[in-house]
């Protein structure tokens, strides 16, 4: 009995370290992970100035200012309506310092003619379907066309002085 235990004890620990101590390599086998790709770009991207933010001092617009001039001095009565017009009319999408729905009026005779501007003011469905800043500006601003307020050429021209006032 002695010998058979010994015997049996012998097998079972030659059949221990025969099976032990191998690593099989697994297959691989599908994987979540992103791999890398070897091939990286290191072309910069070109920085597009946004719409409102762009110079154009060219453009008249579409609509019915064909030329508007501007005296030297800034008319503080005209301009003084011209911010009760836009506080009662303009202030729900526009803010002068900052961008809100649509864009801000400070420093835009900076960056627009006085005739692109009153025309954007009393011809907005026009300017944004012809005119390409129009365009570019209504995707800047996620497609929220400016509405036509109904202002007359006065009106629109005293918010006009109003503008030149902002800083």
């Amino acid at each position: 009995m002695k010998t058979t235990l010994k015997l049996m004890t012998v097998l079972f620990i030659t059949m221990l370290i025969s099976c032990g101590g191998k690593e099989e390599k697994k297959k691989e086998g599908f994987s979540y992970k992103k791999k890398e790709t070897t091939e990286k770009t290191t072309a910069p991207k070109a920085e597009k100035t946004p719409p409102s933010k762009q110079v154009d001092l060219t453009n008249k617009g579409i609509g019915p200012i064909k030329t508007v001039t501007l005296a030297a001095e800034v008319d503080q009565t005209m301009a003084t309506h011209g911010a009760d017009v836009y506080k009662k009319m303009c202030t729900a999408c526009h803010r002068t310092n900052k961008k809100f729905i649509g864009p801000p009026p400070t420093g835009i005779l900076e960056r627009r003619t006085p005739e692109w501007v009153m025309n954007m003011i009393l011809n907005p469905e026009q300017m944004v379907k012809e005119d390409p800043l129009a365009k570019e500006l209504l995707m800047e601003f996620n497609g929220s066309p400016m509405a036509n307020q109904g202002l007359t050429e006065k009106e629109a021209r005293a918010v006009l002085e109003y503008f030149r006032t902002l800083k």
